[in-house]
C-alpha cells in the first residue's frame, strides 16, 4: 500500500505581504514623458563606465552625476566624458554612503545603479523614495526582504524599478524571442539557461572581496538572472503564467575553497556555495525551466539557452542551432531547392542565417549596427541602455518591470531554502498579488 501524502505538507510555503490599501500594481506602468532624461550614476567600478560611455552615444541624454567609493573611479569616468564631448558631471566619493546625497539631488530623473549587490536595493528604495526611477544591476535584491522592498516602493511612488539584465537583448535571444511570438517554435514548454563561467581570473578585481565573500556566506543560485531572464519573457512569465515552485540541488563547494586556500592558506571550511547548482521550476501552466550555476570550475562560458517547444527547438551554447522541420518554415527562407531535413538535426547554417534575418526582433533592426560599434558584451549593453532611455523619453512603460526583477531574482534566496532543507520544493510567491493573468504576453512598447 502507498502512504497517503499531504501534498502541500511537501512544500515549503512563501508568504506575500498584503498590498496597503490604495497601492496599486505597476504593471505596464507608463509615466510622463523625459524627453531629456538627466542620469546620475552610483557604482563606476567594474560596470558602471561602461554604462556611462553607453549613454553618450543615445541622444537625449545628461549625465549629472558620477559617484563612487573610489576618487581615481569617479575622475576616469569624468575624464572619459569631457573627452566625449559631454560638461563634466558632479563628482560624488569617499565612503559607501556618500550615494545618499547622490539620490536626493533636484536635478536628476534616473538613478543608475552599478555597485556590489549588497547595496542595490537599499540604494534603490531610496532612489525612488526620493522621485528618481532606478535602474539597477544583476542582481537588483538577494533576499525576499529586498525584493517586496522594491515592488512596495515602486508601486507606492509610481517609479519605474527596473533591472539591467543585459542578456534578454542578446541577438540570439531577441530573434529567437520573436520567432516564439510569431509562433515559429510552436508553444514552448520547456526552457534551460545558467550562468557558467570560472571567475577565479576575476577574483580579485572585486572591491573589498564582496563577491567571492558572498558566494562564501551563500549556497544556491545566486547569479540566476541571466539564464532565467530571456526563459521568462519567452514563456510570459506574469504575463500569462506564473513560477509556481522550484526545487534546487547542488555539489559540495571544492574550487573555490582551495582558490582561498592556494591564495591566503586559509582553510575556508565554511564556503557555502557550490561547484554546480542546479535548480527546476515548475509554472502554473505546467512548462519546466532548468537553470544551472557554475563560476568554479574550468568549463567554457555558457548561459545555455534552450528553447523546447512544440514545433522547434532552439540553442544558443556551446553551438547556435535550431531544429525546425523544413515544411514549418516557409518557401522564402528553406526553398525546394534546399535539401529536406527536419528538427531531428540542427538545419543547415544558410538556412538559419536567413531564417536570423527574417525574424530579427523589430527593436534592433534600427541600432544593431550602433550597438555592435559601441560594444558592450558585443551590443546588448547598448540596446539595453537604448530601449531604457527610449521608453522614459517616449513616456512607455519599459521593457522589463520590477516584478520580472523579483522573479528572477528570488532564485537567490528561495534556492537557498530548498538546498538547506534537502531540497525541498519551495513556493515562488506571486510577486504581482494576483495580476500574474492581467497582461497577455510581453510586448516591447514602441
Amino acid at each position: 500500500m502507498f502512504a497517503e501524502v499531504n501534498a502541500s505538507a511537501q512544500m515549503i510555503k512563501t508568504s506575500v505581504p498584503v498590498r496597503p490599501e490604495g497601492q496599486q500594481d505597476v504593471l505596464a506602468l507608463a509615466c510622463e514623458p523625459i524627453p531629456t532624461v538627466r542620469v546620475a550614476f552610483i557604482g563606476l567600478g567594474m560596470r558602471g563606465p561602461g554604462a556611462v560611455e553607453a549613454m553618450t552615444y543615445i541622444p537625449g541624454v545628461e549625465i549629472v552625476a558620477l559617484c563612487d567609493v573610489l576618487e581615481a573611479n569617479t575622475k576616469k569616468v569624468n575624464e572619459m566624458l569631457v573627452k566625449r564631448g559631454f560638461p563634466k558631471a558632479k563628482e560624488f566619493y569617499g565612503d559607501t554612503t556618500v550615494w545618499r546625497k547622490v539620490t536626493a539631488l533636484k536635478d536628476v530623473d534616473l538613478i543608475y545603479v552599478a555597485t556590489d549587490w549588497l547595496h542595490h536595493a537599499t540604494i534603490g528604495v531610496q532612489a525612488m523614495k526620493d522621485g528618481k526611477h532606478v535602474a539597477i544591476e544583476v542582481p537588483s535584491a538577494t533576499s525576499l526582504d529586498e525584493i517586496w522592498a522594491l515592488i512596495n516602493t515602486s508601486e507606492q511612488t509610481r517609479k519605474h524599478c527596473m533591472m539591467l539584465e543585459n542578456c534578454v537583448y542578446d541577438f540570439f535571444e531577441l530573434t529567437t524571442l520573436n520567432m516564439v511570438q510569431q509562433g515559429l517554435l510552436g508553444e514552448v514548454f520547456h526552457g534551460e539557461g545558467a550562468y557558467i563561467h570560472c571567475l577565479q581570473s576575476y577574483w580579485p578585481k572585486y572591491w573589498n572581496n564582496w563577491r567571492l565573500d558572498f558566494n562564501r556566506k551563500h549556497r544556491g543560485d545566486v547569479y540566476p538572472t541571466h539564464g532565467l531572464g530571456p526563459i521568462c519573457q519567452a514563456m510570459n512569465i506574469h504575463r500569462g503564467d506564473k513560477l509556481n515552485y522550484l526545487v534546487s540541488m547542488d555539489t559540495r563547494p571544492i574550487s573555490n575553497p582551495a582558490y582561498i586556500k592556494d591564495k591566503t592558506g586559509e582553510d575556508a571550511k565554511d564556503f557555502r556555495n557550490g561547484e554546480q547548482t542546479m535548480t527546476m521550476i515548475y509554472t502554473e501552466k505546467q512548462k519546466s525551466i532548468l537553470i544551472e550555476h557554475n563560476i568554479a570550475s574550468p568549463r567554457p562560458y555558457s548561459r545555455m539557452y534552450q528553447l523546447t517547444g512544440t514545433k522547434g527547438f532552439a540553442n544558443k551554447y556551446p553551438v547556435e542551432g535550431l531544429a525546425i522541420d523544413k515544411k514549418d518554415i516557409g518557401g522564402d527562407v528553406a526553398p525546394k531547392s534546399i535539401e529536406d531535413f527536419s528538427a531531428h538535426n540542427f538545419m543547415p547554417e544558410k538556412v538559419k542565417e536567413d531564417l536570423m534575418n527574417k525574424y530579427k526582433n523589430p527593436i534592433a533592426i534600427d541600432i544593431e549596427d550602433l550597438a555592435k560599434e559601441v560594444g558592450g558584451h558585443g551590443g546588448m549593453d547598448f540596446i539595453l541602455n537604448y530601449r531604457l532611455i527610449h521608453c522614459l523619453q517616449k513616456g512607455l512603460p519599459l521593457d522589463m518591470d520590477v516584478y520580472d526583477l523579483a522573479e528572477w531574482c528570488c532564485l537567490i534566496p528561495l534556492s537557498e531554502i530548498s538546498l538547506d532543507n534537502n531540497s525541498m520544493p519551495v513556493e515562488i510567491p506571486d510577486f504581482t498579488r494576483g495580476g500574474w493573468n492581467k497582461l497577455n504576453g510581453l510586448t516591447f512598447a514602441k
